[in-house]
């Protein structure tokens, strides 16, 4: 099968195309920017575009499914010569549901959570050599891409994104896999641009519950009140299967896991994961793990890329950097890092980077979000604002958004660096969250604080 990928500088789409070229497909793509390690991986396999842009003269009759990109525009040169031509042409999500249409569909979704949930079922099914075909966020340790697709598993685990699929399919991309075995983590208003109301947004979970096929499994986290309260109220023949936290307890700096076999050490920390935890097991189990082979696999997982990721750790000093920029993903993290280090002042920096969290209307949603800190400090960069389109957000919402007198504002990415490596750290945890680099930081001159 011939493919072409109209992709815009996303890492998901570039696995998704060294999937198909392992698979045997025929792949071609364009793209305005590709960065590491796609980049090199994509050479390796002889399938990097010779020039970045975009050129309506690749588009021919012979090729059997155009891929596009969320990000791509809808007047995109070669996307308008495919519909020119009436080329069949999928979202990235509608690709993966053709490619598992006839297997076990496992699809977690949820505000925050569903990449570490979608890693640690993965960890556990590599640990004990289960195959499974899947589509995750965040590259892994022992996995070579973030995509895997065969005719043989019997599995598809896919991470269920609630974002939009394309600019020609407005739907939800968690609403194009109708799951056999379904997971959700929690409600947190997320995405305004696209869902300007929170009825609105948990509107699209309520629209996931009912995607699931008749007889499937819904596994949900009634921690979550909003969870909880959509997943009862679901009136479809699915079977329910709620998690809650686990019992754990926190020994110098070891997170304790209770288990039926007794206390078990394990690498991740933090009520959240542990509910993320929970939740992974449920799944495991029904993917036919048990209960005791799941222990045995979770004990040495890590956690996935860029969430709680320690950068360094020295005498009486730790740094860490997490993906977190949601108000509930801050407000989760900096509790996580407190409790794992009660004893040390933790320092909490949160950059600002998302269309949300840079909405001034949005911005009260963070209220308390750092009140574990000792020291909390936010870094924004006006110009970001800007190259969004967004209204200006000033110091003073920030401030009164937070609702805590003491915070420390940063708008210059160098003032912001020389406060940071200027900080005497001894007997402290630094936490870094983004989904940026705070205007151009090199995390591993990080690791020279703390060493």
């Amino acid at each position: 099968m011939k493919t072409h990928f109209i992709a815009i500088g996303g890492s998901a789409m570039h696995n998704l195309a060294l999937a198909l070229h392992n698979k045997g497909y025929q792949v071609t793509g364009s793209d305005d920017a590709i960065f590491e390690p796609s980049k090199s991986r994509l050479e390796k396999k002889g399938i990097l575009p010779a020039e970045m842009g975009w050129f309506p003269e690749k588009i021919t009759s012979d090729i059997d499914a155009i891929i596009l990109g969320m990000h791509a525009k809808a007047d995109n040169p070669e996307l308008l010569k495919a519909q020119e031509l009436g080329l069949k042409i999928y979202s990235y999500p509608e690709f993966l549901y053709e490619q598992s249409k006839n297997k076990t569909r496992v699809v977690i979704g949820g505000s925050h959570g569903k990449t570490t949930i979608t890693s640690m079922i993965l960890h556990v099914m590599h640990y004990h050599n289960i195959a499974v075909d899947y589509m995750v966020g965040a590259q892994l340790e022992g996995f070579d891409t973030m995509v895997h697709l065969t005719e043989e598993n019997d599995f598809m685990v896919l991470e269920g994104d609630e974002y939009l699929s394309s600019p020609i399919d407005r739907r939800p991309k968690f609403h194009l896999y109708q799951p056999n075995i379904a997971l959700i983590s929690g409600i947190a208003w997320d995405h305004i641009n696209v869902f300007p109301t929170y009825e609105n947004y948990v509107e699209q979970f309520e629209i996931f519950i009912e995607k699931i096929t008749n007889g499937g499994i819904l596994v949900y986290n009634e921690n979550d009140p909003e969870v909880k309260r959509v997943s009862e109220a679901a009136t479809n023949p699915i079977r329910k299967i709620a998690y809650s936290t686990p019992e754990y307890s926190v020994s110098d700096g070891v997170t304790l896991l209770k288990t039926p076999e007794g206390d078990m050490p394990i690498e991740v920390f933090g009520a959240h994961n542990l509910n993320n935890l929970a939740g992974a097991k449920w799944i495991c189990q029904n993917m036919g793990v048990d209960e005791e082979d799941f222990y045995e696999a979770i004990a040495s997982f890590k956690g996935a890329s860029k969430r709680l990721e320690k950068i360094a750790e020295g005498k009486g000093k730790v740094a860490y950097k997490d993906f977190a920029h949601s108000p509930s993903k801050v407000a989760a993290t900096t509790k996580a890092v407190k409790e794992q280090y009660p004893d040390r002042t933790l320092v909490a920096c949160l950059e600002l980077h998302t269309y949300s969290s840079l909405n001034a209307e949005f911005l009260k949603e963070y209220e308390g979000a750092l009140e574990y800190a000792d020291v909390a400090v936010v870094f924004y960069s006006p110009d970001a604002v800007k190259i969004k389109q967004l209204e200006e957000v000033t110091y003073e919402q920030i401030a009164t958004s937070f609702n805590r007198k003491d915070l420390i504002i940063y708008t210059n990415p160098a003032e912001f660096k020389d406060y940071l490596f200027n900080l005497n750290l001894d007997n402290s945890a630094l936490l870094l969250m983004s989904s940026g680099n705070y205007g151009g930081l090199n995390f591993d001159d990080v690791k020279g604080l703390v060493n």
